[in-house]
């Protein structure tokens, strides 16, 4: 028996991913660099399933039906090139590469280009969903060369989570668009968990609430239009009691968060580009001042600030940190969004914003009921400029606003951190404002290095001898 497809790389990911193919009724070969993972799997969960193990990639390869088709779910990075040259003398012309890790985009048009000129065919692919995702199915963005995705696309979609009867898998572009696309998820995702902390951190330390109170009001929230998986965990976070000291488990948990690197490529792609994307950046430096634990620490004994005693109706205020979590979480889209327009255009790709949010309904992180109306936005007007400018979602900021207005205000005048709130806020004015202050910005550029300047009232580029009288 041949096997269908091939997964190199037999880690949590990778075992999971490879179990889910077999379970849709294909043969599976799989292989990792230590050969006791291999042989676990194949020993363990995989005994009696249609999994071929190999214990060296020539007999991996040679286990894979024509044209072959090769999963690689390894580390990112330079493990990923020196899998790939131990591969090609292996493969023949027409063969697949898939890298399913969290790719750098720009890796991944490298790798696409010298795979082709090889004569392989290569496909980044974006998984999201986690363990539990890669095993029951995560929301897959596949890109590369067209027809390494047609041969590959049918198991794609086979594997991937469902809405309904749509998979959440499709085709988004050529060379590095997948991981592009699945990259700026992941930014997507640091400002949606940002945005919920720092919603977190309002209720339990302006409001004095109780962790019961905040796991029913997340519970509540996520019955509404605020619907979604990161919401759904943090109400049962929220509801977790230490085993041993039955109090609640977060609060036992250091205040220090990891990163892996997709959200600062997030924010640095923004900047290259030229776009503003100031919440997911703001999410990035928070878990960057959290990382310094112990200089907070010190920094806490010497800089005063005010008291954080919230003095008015708490219910009522409640209600205000909703809105103000959906109109950030608005913006934060929007920003996303409007990177991936910047990229498409950049990039040569052609990026389907409705279908995109569709295939991240399902199985991955950023998985949420918002994201149905982001889809019906860009039915409605694939051209859209920005999303903040559908009228649903120019319609939801505009009713949230004085609420998350005072939300940002009481937080800031009492001392409480909430980077990703008030950048949204202060992105959401910028954007809506027909004139902002860069004109001083440009005077003072043409001050000091004759940079020159453009004025309102006639073309033409002008520079000023501002020290002349």
């Amino acid at each position: 028996m041949k096997a269908d497809i091939g997964v190199i790389g037999m880690a949590v990911m990778g075992q999971n991913l490879a179990l889910n193919i077999e379970s849709r009724g294909y043969a599976v070969a799989v292989y990792n660099r230590t050969a006791e993972k291999t042989r676990e799997l194949a020993e363990g969960e995989g005994k009696g399933r249609k999994l071929l193990p190999a214990f060296s990639l020539e007999q991996f390869v040679a286990s894979l039906a024509s044209p072959r088709k090769v999963f690689l779910m390894v580390q990112a990075g330079k493990a990923v090139d020196e899998l790939i040259g131990q591969l090609e003398p292996l493969l023949a012309r027409g063969d697949i590469l898939i890298d399913g890790g969290n790719s750098f985009f720009q890796d991944t048009i490298r790798r696409s280009k010298a795979a082709e000129a090889k004569g392989l065919l290569f496909i980044g692919t974006g998984v999201s969903g986690g363990e539990e995702g890669a095993l029951r199915g995560p929301s897959m963005m596949p890109g590369g060369h067209r027809a390494a995705y047609d041969a590959t696309g049918k198991i794609f979609r086979d594997i991937a989570a469902k809405v309904g009867d749509d998979p959440c898998c499709a085709y988004i572009g050529t060379d590095g668009a997948g991981h592009y696309v699945k990259m700026v998820h992941n930014g997507i995702e640091y400002g949606d968990m940002e945005l919920i902390s720092e919603a977190y951190f309002i209720m339990k330390n302006m409001l004095g609430m109780s962790h019961d109170e905040m796991h029913e009001e997340f519970a509540r929230w996520n019955r509404g239009d605020l619907e979604s998986y990161l919401i759904e965990i943090t109400a049962e976070i929220l509801a977790k009691k230490d085993g041993q000291t039955g109090e609640p488990l977060v609060e036992a948990i250091l205040d220090r968060a990891g990163q892996k690197g997709t959200g600062k490529w997030t924010s640095q792609s923004a900047l290259d580009l030229g776009v503003a994307a100031p919440t997911i950046a703001e999410a990035v430096f928070a878990r960057c001042v959290s990382a310094i634990k112990s200089e907070r620490v010190e920094a806490a004994k010497l800089l005063a600030g005010p008291g954080t005693v919230f003095t008015g109706d708490r219910k009522e205020f409640v209600e205000a940190i909703r809105d103000a979590l959906y109109a950030s979480k608005i913006c934060s889209y929007a920003q996303g969004f409007s990177l991936l327009r910047a990229a498409a255009a950049e990039y040569k790709w052609d990026l389907r914003y409705g279908e995109i949010a569709s295939i991240w309904r399902g199985g991955c992180i950023i998985r949420a009921r918002f994201l149905g109306r982001i889809k019906e936005a860009y039915d409605r007007d694939p051209g859209l400029a920005n999303l903040i400018l559908d009228p649903y979602f120019r319609g939801a900021a505009t009713v949230a606003q004085l609420k998350w207005r005072r939300v940002v205000a009481t937080a800031t005048e009492l001392g409480v951190p909430i980077p990703a709130f008030s950048s949204a806020l202060s992105w959401f004015d910028s954007y809506r404002s027909a004139r902002l202050p860069a004109n001083m910005i440009q005077a003072q550029r043409d001050y000091f290095g004759a940079h020159t300047y453009e004025r309102v009232d006639r073309p033409g580029s002008f520079h000023t001898e501002w020290t002349k009288i």
